[in-house]
């Protein structure tokens, strides 16, 4: 069975030392988030998280999630539904959410590590309150006074959880296809019909009502993505004054069976003229469903971390244990009958790749949170609109990689495991399969890849892009005579030029022609992500050698950033050509030509 042990000590650093931010949050006015407070919330987080959600983890996928098919109702693994008591209990769901609503104020970077805690510690269990941050941060731009004040405490003290209902089945990512109505009634509210798939936590018994957003079109709605309206239904209905009343025309049809995430409640949500309000305007649900979807890919990144974090854990103290053959160079442990095999080169390649990835990750997700304060509370109008712009650049970036890597990561873990890898037993193929979906909800990595070029870049001239830039050569001017991280500053610097060109040619060619920017999308995104994570890398240097961590972390973040910069950063160079490659190498072979 698979383990795990928050990495406090690299969260710690990354925090404090490399982004610096206690500062920053009291430069934000995020008084009450000290280091002491901080620190409490570390040390109480992974004591939550390893004694008891980590052990639920086995069981959840073992056992999965029940459907009563005469009910509508779904009952959670063993143990969730305690888990979830203890969660709301210890104010978990509210640390971020606004005092006003019964949260505790911290700033969002705050709340990150727990995140990546729970996603390591149980996966499926984390997705249960997952969405109720986003339809909080919904409720909180675009609801009503008294929408805020009924649905966002329930929300924020836990006592509800939130869903968020877009998908149909006919329709995927082209939601200006859905077909789920909505008609005014004279009460005010809306009479909404129709079915969404895939949605996550869409019914459970963990709390006595749950809070469906949900994509519907008004009877007057013009055709496409600008006819699409946002509604808050919910399981029990709720009056304008909060008071409670019966069930609701929403039930749970079915759950998904899927290859992974057993534990999570995936399902298949019909609305037969069940009681909804409108949040925001009539057909702008589309721009108030956005604030749940990218506080949700920036989430699901955090997902691909923790996996990757905790299959790292374990791959490492099975290669210390797991005695097989000789190093090649002589025995290392020549009182034991064969040596570890972390010993191993290909063995130490596996386990650098994640730890270089795991690490370096760490550093650009909880770098994009402490962006999404600085825009939400800085006192500069500049510095908002830039971290603005930052957040747009990097939320595909952080969703894609993120959990792209954690697929690569728990591939290498289970690989260092040999066949014991392949055995349920040692949880290392649990994690393969979970991992495998965080690449696929909230928007496949290539929907991320189309987001961060074709919007995020082409349509927005790059704004964020110029943001990155600029921090990455501001760095690299102020670490001019800096003997520690010389060695990454001239690469990084030469990639980060290479990086304006590739996009400007891009820019160039798809002006011509628009299939260029699709043609890009999939490599011009492995490759922002690849020299987004080097300059992460060499910041992590320069502040682990300016810092009192011990001689034995700084070797280790400057070695694994070497290793970095020699065996990973070059994957860049292979999308840089791919990114140069014409678009008929794509549309070349004539659809019918695909048969076999």
């Amino acid at each position: 069975m698979s383990t795990y042990k928050a990495p406090l000590a690299d969260m710690r650093f990354v925090l404090f030392d490399v982004l610096g931010a206690e500062a920053q949050f009291q430069r934000l006015g995020y008084t009450d988030a000290t280091r002491d407070v901080l620190d409490a919330v570390l040390e109480e987080g992974a004591r939550f998280n390893e004694t008891v959600l980590a052990p639920l983890n086995a069981i959840g996928d073992q056992i999965g999630c029940s459907h009563d098919k005469a009910t509508g109702a779904v009952t959670t693994p063993p143990g969730f539904k305690q888990a979830y008591t203890q969660f709301v209990e210890g104010g978990w769901s509210g640390l971020t959410a606004e005092i006003k609503f019964g949260g505790q104020g911290l700033p969002h970077a705050a709340g990150v590590p727990l995140k990546e805690m729970i996603d390591a510690a149980n996966l499926a269990w984390g997705n249960f309150p997952l969405l109720s941050h986003g339809a909080t941060e919904a409720l909180l731009h675009h609801g009503e006074e008294w929408q805020q004040e009924v649905f966002l405490k329930p929300l924020v003290e836990g006592r509800w959880t939130g869903t968020m209902c877009l998908t149909e089945p006919h329709c995927g990512t082209d939601l200006g296809l859905l077909k789920t109505k909505a008609e005014p009634q004279a009460d005010g509210s809306y009479s909404i019909s129709g079915t969404k798939i895939f949605i996550t936590a869409g019914e459970h018994d963990l709390t006595d009502n749950i809070i469906h957003l949900v994509l519907a079109r008004l009877p007057d709605a013009p055709a496409g993505s600008k006819g699409i309206s946002l509604f808050i239904v919910p399981k029990i209905k709720v009056a304008r004054d909060g008071s409670i009343g019966e069930a609701n025309a929403v039930r749970c049809g079915s759950l998904e069976h899927k290859m992974g995430i057993h534990g999570s409640a995936t399902c298949v949500m019909n609305f037969d003229g069940a009681q909804g309000y409108l949040i925001g305007q009539p057909h702008k649900g589309l721009m108030a469903m956005f604030t749940m979807m990218n506080t949700a890919r920036l989430a699901v990144g955090l997902q691909g971390l923790g996996l990757s974090d905790r299959a790292l854990q374990n791959a490492l103290r099975y290669s210390r244990d797991r005695l097989q053959m000789r190093a090649l160079s002589g025995a290392k442990f020549p009182e034991l009958p064969a040596d570890p095999i972390i010993v191993h080169p290909d063995v130490r390649r596996m386990l650098l790749t994640c730890k270089a990835l795991v690490e370096g990750g760490r550093v650009m997700g909880y770098a994009a949170a402490l962006q999404v304060d600085i825009a939400h509370a800085s006192g500069d109008e500049k510095e908002r609109a830039e971290a603005d712009a930052l957040i747009g650049f990097m939320t595909p970036i952080v969703k894609a990689c993120l959990t792209e890597w954690g697929v690569e990561c728990t591939y290498h873990a289970l690989q260092c495991f040999g066949g014991h890898g392949y055995i349920a037993e040692h949880g290392m193929e649990q994690l393969a399969r979970d991992a495998r979906i965080t690449t696929l909800y909230e928007g496949t990595t290539g929907i991320q890849a189309l987001d961060l070029l074709g919007r995020k870049v082409m349509q927005l001239q790059g704004a964020g892009l110029r943001v990155m830039l600029e921090k990455i050569e501001r760095f690299c001017a102020d670490n001019e005579g800096n003997a520690a991280i010389a060695e990454f500053i001239g690469p990084l610097r030469a990639k980060a030029g290479e990086w304006q060109q590739l996009t400007m040619a891009v820019g160039k060619r798809a002006a011509a022609n628009p299939d260029e920017v699709g043609a890009a999308a999939y490599d011009y995104l492995m490759y922002s992500g690849y020299l987004s994570l080097a300059y992460w890398w060499a910041r992590s240097v320069a502040a682990s050698e300016a810092s009192s961590q011990s001689a034995r972390f700084k070797t280790g973040k400057r070695e694994t950033a070497r290793f970095y910069f020699a065996r990973l950063l070059p994957r860049s160079q292979a999308h840089a050509i791919a990114i140069g490659a014409s678009v008929e190498t794509l549309t070349g072979l004539d659809a019918e030509a695909f048969d076999v």
